[in-house]
């Protein structure tokens, strides 16, 4: 109903008394103004001049409401039917048809403001289809994920009751419970934090610091995980690079690309940390011997929720690598990935380099 009213209004008749008023008035100025410049230095009698005015009257008339509808006519094409084509496809915007799109009036060589406003709504429409379709996965993500962890919480408490259990499985039980839980806290805790780093409410505190040092102490703490497994830690770590960036921002992106790196490796793989200066930037490069991905993957690799390997889903939630991204973003970096199905990985960061202190 309401984009019915809006067209009505949008609607206008050829012929409008008020811009016929206005014509009238414009052309009996007008031409009243050329008669007295035009026979101010003629002899011309009064009674020629009443037998005239009737006539020139009626040809102001004719004028006027002639100019009105060319008026009208060029009104309708060139203002009205561009009005009438936005104010429906924003009204199906608004019912939430995300495909709807105007065809520009003009070719690219004689656009007009018309053009442009229809190519920008064209370009806002495909935008707001895409968080559509973004806002819709992250719902069929996030309850797929809550729902795992939840199930395996369920079925384990259950089986926990049980009075004959034997203590050995009533201890692997409980171990499962927490891992569980521990998933659920990490999978919110990464959604709150993805939110706040997305809607601008995590606010960079900027310090300098030695980067070299933040790396090794973010790896020592995944200590225990390459130990486990047996894997062959490479460092090379350029000394006294100095930056300038939200330490504790940072730290979630070292701490996701290591654990990343960490989890995708076999045992008995290699993990290799490079930290490197160049003129103006940081580069930090963490590789990997583990499974790779195809280029098809790492297309989507910072994508929410999307995880390339299926086969490791149980260790992660498909949160960390957008949370790097994001926090690459806000601090103006660089992140890319390098890899190859079955030869592992490179993630390659680069940061603004503020400057270097010798000890």
């Amino acid at each position: 109903m309401k984009g019915r009213e809006l067209n009505k209004l949008a609607t206008r008749s050829l012929f409008s008394w008020w811009n016929y008023l206005i014509f009238f008035l414009v052309t009996s100025y007008v031409v009243g103004c050329s008669f007295l410049l035009f026979f101010a230095g003629m002899d011309i009698s009064e009674a020629e001049v009443r037998q005239n005015a009737l006539r020139t009257f009626g040809n102001v008339v004719f004028l006027s409401m002639l100019f009105c509808l060319l008026d009208g006519i060029r009104r309708k094409y060139t203002v009205e039917l561009p009005v009438k084509r936005i104010l429906e496809a924003t009204r199906r915007i608004t019912q939430g048809d995300f495909k709807a799109r105007i065809q520009t009036i003009h070719g690219p060589d004689s656009r007009n403001e018309f053009d442009i406003i229809i190519e920008n709504f064209n370009r806002m429409a495909k935008e707001l289809s895409g968080i559509e379709t973004l806002r819709a996965d992250f719902i069929a993500n996030i309850s797929h994920e809550l729902k795992t962890p939840l199930a395996v919480i369920q079925n384990y408490s259950t089986l926990l009751q049980a009075p004959a259990l034997p203590e050995a499985k009533r201890i692997e039980y409980a171990k499962t419970l927490t891992s569980a839980s521990r998933q659920l806290s990490d999978l919110i805790t990464n959604i709150l934090k993805l939110n706040k780093l997305e809607n601008q409410e995590i606010f960079p505190e900027v310090q300098e610091y030695y980067l070299g040092e933040q790396l090794s102490e973010c790896l020592l703490g995944f200590e225990n995980i390459w130990e486990e497994k047996e894997l062959e830690i490479d460092t090379e770590l350029e000394e006294d690079i100095v930056i300038e960036a939200d330490a504790e921002l940072l730290t979630l992106v070292w701490n996701n690309l290591f654990s990343n790196a960490l989890k995708f490796t076999e045992p008995h793989g290699k993990i290799t940390v490079r930290l490197t200066g160049e003129e103006d930037w940081v580069v930090v490069k963490v590789s990997d011997t583990g499974c790779g991905m195809s280029p098809e993957v790492g297309k989507h690799i910072f994508d929410k929720f999307y995880q390339g390997d299926t086969s490791h889903t149980t260790q992660g939630n498909g949160l960390g690598l957008a949370l790097v991204k994001r926090v690459i973003d806000i601090v103006d970096g660089e992140i890319r990935v390098e890899s190859e199905a079955g030869k592992g990985s490179t993630f390659l960061v680069k940061l603004r380099r503020t400057g270097d202190e010798t000890n």
